[in-house]
């Protein structure tokens, strides 16, 4: 027992290393499609871009074995550290960070640019997980709630900061991980019904909607006094009702004065209430075109003409799946689909199946996280969300984003392995 205990790949689930190896591999030709400019080029290139993300692929395996190395113990352990040294690379960025895009979000370190928001969402995960982990964690109770309310806050916070909004809009996945654990549900029906109130104002307008809202809640007293049940239930409901016109008045606000002109841009795109195909529209409008161009069996590899003509702005970072929509078409879309689920899957599975409390959330916050990745990007590129920026798992270019990546699997690949020795 002692052999295999210190057998390093000993109860790993081969099946979620098979998931990687596939994603990376379809990721890294997807990257060789969008970067290559010459067919005849050799793969052995590490000057461009897809031979960087391939040298970035190998330098994956030794940070691979360095976490399958350490003991499943230590991750528990030590999360607090992890965490708190995340929020100090978070902060430093600030004063020794380089400016790329509008945005302080990386470490220039001789050359080479290291983005440590991408790491901070495994270390946010360690955190929660020891947070909801320890026995006397109750998720009902409204001081537990504000724990893990301000473990999540202080890494949204600095990374809006930077600015970077679309890395921060990944927090919001570890609300399911809490309800999963315990959180009432009201929290998560009233961050959606906001953020649909928030698009139903921004599309009709504050008066129209405060008339539509006003109705509705007319008629839910009715109901409640047909049922005679209103000296019990018109106080929750005229408060949710006061909290709702507040809130619809506060969107304009938000809208003109907190956001900036380019994210106001996007929003009256999205809502069809402005037309821009040439400017902060472009984008998206050649993503949908490409996608739409490969058909039901695509134009083949390194045979889409709208990939080599470089119609996409950066198609090798956030807009990657056009390519598989142009070269693989929609039965390679739906393929490259099924496997991001399968795999996100396979993840809630695993987790499930653990002993520990620690392994269980945190296998749940690494699903969630890459459930979220996956949805937005996808959403993003087919137009159906706005343009927040923000990578899809394993395809987009990036060397902090794929060894973020990794770091977040295989540590939960390390503590599901360790399962067989906990009681």
């Amino acid at each position: 027992m002692r052999i295999k205990k210190n057998n390093i790949f000993y109860g790993i689930d081969w099946s979620l290393i098979l998931f990687y190896f596939i994603l990376i591999f379809l990721g890294w030709i997807n990257i060789y499609a969008a970067t290559i400019t010459d067919n005849h080029l050799s793969l052995i290139n590490f000057s461009t871009e897809y031979g960087k993300q391939l040298i970035w692929i190998i330098l994956s395996f030794p940070i691979i074995l360095l976490i399958l190395m350490f003991d499943a113990k230590f991750y528990e352990r030590y999360a607090s550290i992890i965490y708190l040294s995340s929020l100090v690379l978070l902060i430093g960025l600030f004063v020794f960070g380089k400016n790329i895009n509008g945005a302080t979000s990386w470490y220039n370190l001789g050359g080479f640019s290291l983005q440590p928001s991408e790491f901070a969402k495994a270390a946010t995960a360690l955190a929660i997980a020891k947070l909801v982990s320890d026995k006397q964690f109750n998720l009902k109770k409204w001081n537990t709630q504000l724990q893990a309310s301000l473990i999540l806050f202080f890494p949204a916070f600095l990374i809006v900061l930077q600015p970077d909004p679309g890395s921060a809009i990944v927090y919001t996945a570890f609300l399911f991980v809490l309800y999963r654990e315990g959180l009432p549900i009201y929290y998560i029906t009233g961050g959606f019904t906001l953020v649909i109130l928030f698009i139903i104002t921004l599309f009709f307008g504050y008066l129209n909607t405060i008339i539509g809202v006003t109705i509705f809640f007319i008629i839910i007293l009715i109901y409640f006094y047909r049922q005679k049940a209103l000296k019990k239930g018109w106080i929750k409901v005229l408060s949710i009702y006061l909290i709702s016109i507040f809130f619809i008045f506060s969107v304009d606000f938000v809208f003109n004065h907190v956001f900036e002109q380019r994210h106001r841009n996007r929003f009256n795109i999205l809502l069809g209430k402005t037309q821009d195909i040439k400017s902060i529209g472009y984008n998206t409008n050649q993503s949908v075109i490409t996608i739409a161009s490969g058909g039901l069996t695509g134009k083949g590899f390194l045979e889409g003409e709208r990939t080599q003509g470089d119609f996409v702005p950066e198609q090798q970072t956030d807009y990657i799946f056009t390519i598989v929509g142009e070269e693989w078409g929609f039965l390679g879309s739906v393929f490259v689909i099924l496997i991001f689920i399968f795999f996100i899957l396979r993840i809630i599975h695993v987790a499930e199946r653990q002993k520990s409390k620690f392994s269980r959330v945190y296998g749940y916050s690494i699903a969630a996280i890459f459930f979220t990745h996956f949805a937005i990007n996808i959403g993003m590129v087919i137009g159906l969300l706005p343009t927040i920026g923000i990578p899809l798992p394993f395809f987009s270019y990036g060397g902090s984003a794929l060894w973020g990546f990794t770091v977040l699997l295989f540590i939960f690949i390390r503590l599901d392995a360790n399962r067989s020795y906990e009681w």
